[in-house]
């Protein structure tokens, strides 16, 4: 983990385009030049060429980021990825993807084998300047958060976990199988199921959407903040491994129970009731409404409404779920599901790959004890309980097991974000 005290944010470059890496080049020299306080000082320590290149400059250099091409001669960037996982598991490595199909795909791929994150290359139309600012945009400010609140794999999907997330996980497991869950209160049966998600979404979304059952009781919508490409690609890609089906959504689409709805990358997205008169039954489901309103917290689709429309439609029944990810998208949208009435749960700073979304929304006061990756899709299901068995999942009683403590549920201390007006 990066200490900013202690020196630059060493950055190894890996890129086998001479234009790229001259992009690359300057792009840190005008950082270094021109440092400003929202972001830590950073330095370019390397450039590789290839991949061989950078697993010989990782040994040599130690940076605290790897920046790495995909498509690049002699060893492809998955094959890296693969190398670095196992020889240097706790290096980010953030991903550079062309805005294609087959780079949407490699990417994704890049996710799930325990890539950081990853941003879009400049499109070749642009010039230098161009290039350099769609760039810095994307890349210092994950780099500056990656590096200074240290990188945590999301180690359900790789296969491995880490001995911290193992005694979490089975720890919450056995409060909720004793009885535990982290409702309070009355119970107002769950309508609908609400997630937020940035920064290690994909790989997160993987973990948790295939544990739930074909007859999970009710609909299930997420923002994940991506480019359409991208969405398209990773709705097929849950699609093919949940019993749910997961589809990118389309603009006046019913939400019903049995289909997981993915906002594409290019608009935001709520729920409605469905117009008086449209369709051909007497009573419709609420439906899917896509717009095109400017970006909100920087980021289109965003969190916040999705959450607002579900509490203003669902009100106590609403669920809102935020997962791992920069910045404080969603924040407002679980003020007003709380305010509603509604459950709102945030994944704990051990298993995310950067605790700033759910790490607002629990600072807030809008949620209880963070939940481990691996508790999630269990907690999910003990929360609809109600809806399939007409109950309300019991409250911890003197004789169950105690809910852990604020400090015990989130294992470490929560994770310091970088925060900026880039994302």
């Amino acid at each position: 983990m990066h200490t900013r005290t202690m020196r630059p944010i060493r950055v190894l470059a890996v890129d086998d385009s001479a234009v790229m890496r001259g992009v690359l080049r300057s792009l840190f020299q005008m950082q270094e030049k021109m440092h400003s306080f929202d972001l830590p000082e950073m330095m370019l320590c390397g450039m590789a060429e290839d991949g061989m290149q950078c697993l010989a400059d990782v040994h040599r250099l130690h940076p605290d980021v790897v920046v790495l091409d995909l498509e690049m001669p002699r060893m492809h960037g998955l094959d890296v990825l693969e190398r670095l996982r196992l020889e240097e598991p706790g290096l980010p490595v953030i991903m550079c993807s062309a805005y294609t199909q087959r780079g949407a795909r490699s990417t994704l791929d890049a996710l799930a084998m325990g890539a950081a994150d990853y941003v879009m290359k400049p499109s070749e139309q642009c010039d230098f300047a161009s290039a350099q600012q769609v760039l810095a945009s994307q890349l210092l400010p994950k780099i500056a958060a990656l590096a200074c609140t240290g990188f945590e794999m999301l180690s359900q999907v790789r296969g491995r976990t880490t001995r911290q997330e193992i005694a979490e996980t089975s720890r919450l497991r056995c409060l909720q199988c004793a009885g535990y869950s982290t409702i309070t209160g009355t119970c107002t049966p769950v309508q609908i199921v609400t997630i937020g998600v940035s920064t290690g979404g994909p790989s997160a979304l993987e973990s948790v959407l295939p544990e739930l059952a074909e007859d999970f009781p009710v609909p299930v919508m997420i923002v994940q903040h991506m480019p359409k490409l991208f969405t398209g690609e990773l709705a097929e890609r849950l699609d093919r491994r949940c019993a749910l089906r997961v589809r990118e959504a389309r603009d006046g689409a019913e939400v019903n129970p049995g289909t997981v709805w993915l906002s594409p990358g290019d608009a935001h997205m709520e729920v409605v009731e469905a117009e008086p008169g449209s369709g051909n039954r007497a009573i419709r489901s609420p439906v899917i409404r896509l717009h095109q309103q400017p970006s909100l917290n920087h980021c289109k689709p965003s969190v916040d409404y999705l959450f607002s429309s579900a509490a203003r439609l669902y009100g106590a029944g609403t669920l809102a779920l935020v997962m791992t990810g920069m910045g404080s998208d969603g924040l407002a949208g679980a003020r007003q599901v709380h305010e509603a009435g509604g459950v709102v749960l945030t994944q704990n700073a051990a298993t995310s790959a950067v605790w700033g979304m759910p790490g607002r929304v629990f600072e807030a006061g809008l949620s209880r004890e963070p939940l481990p990756l691996g508790a999630l899709a269990r907690e999910l299901m003990l929360r609809v309980d109600s809806v399939r068995n007409g109950r309300c999942v019991r409250n911890p009683s003197s004789s169950a097991p105690q809910a852990p403590s604020r400090k015990e549920a989130t294992v470490s201390m929560p994770l310091p974000e970088v925060f900026h007006g880039l994302l």
